[in-house]
């Protein structure tokens, strides 16, 4: 019987839910785009959680993280979904990836890093410029840390220069980024399955 194959969104989001987010409109309609390939997924606001900072995988009392990368490990595919803020990600974004860390020094019982073999993808909504180097940069410290991008790894949406508006708030999806979603959920869901039937080799 084939492994389910499963995807968890964390949506970065500066808004705790149930505050309506663009960032996480975005991350449903990419898992969406996964499900018509066969791929279960989930969305975890990180706002909700108290996140300690730190580059360790539990910062100690208090710390939630540690209930997040357990879910990061139990999914192939991980969304990672953020807000352009003055051109970047939102700090949400940059303490995950900054918690996320800690699994450089994780390894398997082969010596391969423990993200080996999951997928990641990026999202990226805002009403400014910014989304080519968040998706460039995002895809740099994933890629560090054991994960692997499928071609078009990732989807955007930027508003019009000077005339902002909430990307939750369109009537409907821009055909391109409906396009290039799909293309995403396709490769991921694909890449997903490659890697799970053939793992990276040993070191």
């Amino acid at each position: 019987m084939d492994h389910e194959i499963r995807a968890l969104a964390l949506v970065c989001s500066l808004k705790p839910g149930p505050q309506a987010s663009s960032s996480e409109v975005m991350a449903r309609q990419v898992l969406d785009a996964m499900a018509d390939h066969g791929v279960a997924g989930d969305t975890l606001r990180v706002a909700d959680y108290d996140v300690k900072p730190g580059t360790a995988a539990d910062m100690g009392e208090g710390d939630q993280w540690p209930q997040i990368r357990s879910r990061i490990y139990d999914a192939d595919i991980l969304v990672f979904a953020t807000p352009t803020w003055v051109g970047h990600p939102s700090s949400v974004a940059q303490r995950v990836l900054e918690r996320l860390d800690a699994e450089l020094s994780e390894t398997d019982d082969q010596g391969r890093p423990e993200l080996f073999g999951k997928v990641a993808v990026v999202a990226v909504v805002g009403n400014e410029d910014g989304a080519h180097k968040i998706v460039a940069d995002s895809f740099q410290a994933l890629n560090d840390m054991g994960f692997t991008i499928p071609a078009g790894g990732a989807t955007y949406w930027n508003s019009e220069a000077m005339n902002p508006v909430d990307y939750k708030d369109l009537d409907q999806t821009p055909e391109p980024v409906a396009a290039t979603t799909a293309t995403l959920g396709r490769n991921a869901a694909h890449l997903a399955r490659v890697l799970g039937a053939q793992q990276y080799p040993a070191s």
